[in-house]
């Protein structure tokens, strides 16, 4: 029996935020969309960019009789209002809050680091706040991927918000490859697999 999962990228839409710490999951459904060979595109009335692709014991996008149907998105709202859009896929295809998967940044993670876990609060992220409050539970999935603390007295609003330097480019690169295997890996193999790979 197939299963359809919906695979959220958190961010801020538009190309003032593309490439900033708040943005790294949308950055991770970009990395899935590539792997799978299809792109975002607008969802009418759902206010959010998605794509649709499979997934099965063999991977992203490889034909095969028992793959699960797969929906990529990011929302079109900004980051506080992703629930308005996630609630709309949702409910639209008719995922349960099991089957969805959140990729957030992460401060209380150091760069390079992902934390793979399933339920609990919002840790003050406004995304994960949004979506507990608009699917009515935290019962989803999350890949938390590290970004740091800022420095010193650095705003966090302000550092969130800024691109990655450049010295740590390279690192994140391989950081949101990284975190687009976890999300494969929980779809194909199941959360305690995913857990014992990737949270180190």
């Amino acid at each position: 029996m197939t299963r359809t999962w919906l695979v959220v990228g958190l961010g801020n839409p538009g190309p003032t935020y593309a490439g900033t710490r708040h943005n790294v999951g949308a950055m991770v459904v970009t990395e899935l969309c590539a792997r799978a060979g299809v792109s975002l595109t607008s969802a009418r009335g759902q206010r959010a960019d998605v794509a649709r692709t499979r997934i099965s014991a063999a991977g992203l996008a490889v034909p095969s009789a028992q793959a699960d149907p797969v929906i990529l998105m990011r929302s079109r709202t900004y980051m506080n209002e992703s629930g308005i859009a996630v609630r709309k896929v949702a409910d639209f295809s008719h995922v349960p809050v099991g089957s969805v998967i959140v990729i957030h940044d992460e401060i209380d993670l150091d760069l390079g680091r992902i934390r793979v876990k399933a339920g609990g609060g919002d840790n003050g992220h406004n995304g994960l706040r949004s979506i507990r409050s608009h699917l009515h539970s935290g019962e989803f999935t999350r890949v938390r991927v590290g970004v740091g603390r800022p420095p010193g007295h650095q705003d966090l609003a302000d550092y969130v918000l800024k691109g990655f330097p450049s010295r740590d480019r390279d690192e994140i690169a391989v950081q949101v490859g990284l975190a687009a295997d976890a999300v494969e890996c929980l779809m194909t193999d199941g959360l305690a697999v995913a857990q014992n790979r990737f949270n180190h």
